[in-house]
């Protein structure tokens, strides 16, 4: 019986239709869902031919020259992020204050934030430097004490301008314990200046241009008033007799004919060098009245530089530890 060709190629089809596209792996088509997935159906031992299928045994032709394909790029989701609002950066520009330069004048009113303000627009403690209780303002210009806040217990005026000492500058600060005003160009001070300082133990205003003292304190332990003017009439009388906490007492490079007495018992130190004393009295250390006293505690006195013959006053120191410092 002869076959066609054109029966062959029928044939050949149909089994292509009936296999699939891989007929070694294709399941039979009749039959329950668990002989589709039952192995022994499957011949696993035939073999493609891979190089000779046709690319169309997968499925349905399609013509994709007919279709329309949408593709997004990225630039589409730039163009819709640039379809928000957009916002403006803007850098402010701060303007700081403009200083003018020192020395200068304050003119000082109300109160601030770290302290009274004072006529720079500023705290006193951003002018000066406040840590604590203390109030450093060294060699900031000053022509007058600042505003200190209540709670300051030492003040540090050094080298500046100051030439007068009002009675309102320390006026409520009851806490105040130390004044240091080196190094300025006091030539007057207040009579009452000092009066409410009722804790001041320390006074410091060596170098500056002083002739008299105003009333000190009598709670007062440490006193400087070297390379000033004082003249022995511009300390009043008797002015440290009282002061029982007295140990330091710095009166050199002045302009004194004696010395103030009497002393208080509590003196360390007494440096009166470089001034015009010319004589010594016999009670200005000691007690002619009894011949047993004896002033222990005052072992350092300076009296060289002076106009005075030590050895004319012998009566005048024989109470003392130590002979005074001077030319015999």
């Amino acid at each position: 019986m002869r076959v066609s060709l054109a029966s062959l190629m029928v044939g050949f089809a149909l089994a292509l239709v009936f296999l699939g596209p891989c007929p070694g792996l294709t399941a039979p088509l009749d039959g329950s869902d668990d002989d589709r997935f039952d192995l022994g159906n499957y011949d696993l031992n035939s073999v493609t031919d891979w190089d000779n299928l046709e690319p169309n045994i997968y499925g349905d032709n399609y013509d994709y020259e007919d279709q329309e394909i949408e593709v997004e790029t990225v630039a589409a989701d730039i163009n819709r992020i640039g379809s928000h609002p957009k916002v403006d950066h803007h850098e402010e520009k701060v303007t700081l204050p403009t200083l003018p330069p020192f020395p200068v004048t304050l003119d000082f009113r109300g109160s601030g934030l770290f302290g009274p303000e004072t006529g720079l627009g500023m705290p006193t403690c951003l002018l000066c430097v406040c840590i604590g209780g203390s109030v450093y303002c060294d060699d900031t210009g000053l022509e007058q004490i600042p505003p200190l806040p209540k709670d300051t217990s030492h003040f540090y005026g050094r080298f500046n301008s100051i030439r007068h000492v009002k009675n309102t500058d320390f006026i409520n600060l009851s806490r105040l314990q130390s004044i240091d005003l080196t190094g300025n160009q006091i030539s007057e001070m207040d009579e009452d200046v000092f009066r409410p300082l009722q804790q001041l133990h320390d006074l410091l205003l060596a170098e500056n241009n002083l002739q008299a003292l105003p009333e000190l304190p009598l709670t007062l332990k440490h006193i400087d008033l070297r390379n000033n003017r004082l003249i022995s009439r511009g300390i009043h009388s008797e002015s440290f007799k009282d002061m029982s906490q007295l140990e330091f007492l710095y009166l050199s490079n002045n302009k004194l004919d004696y010395i103030p007495t009497p002393l208080p018992l509590s003196l360390r130190v007494l440096h009166l060098q470089g001034n015009n004393i010319q004589s010594l009295h016999e009670d200005t250390f000691c007690d002619s009245h009894d011949r047993y006293f004896i002033r222990r505690n005052l072992e350092d006195i300076r009296l060289d530089g002076n106009p005075l013959d030590m050895n004319l006053f012998p009566q005048a120191y024989v109470c003392l530890p130590r002979l005074p410092v001077g030319s015999h």
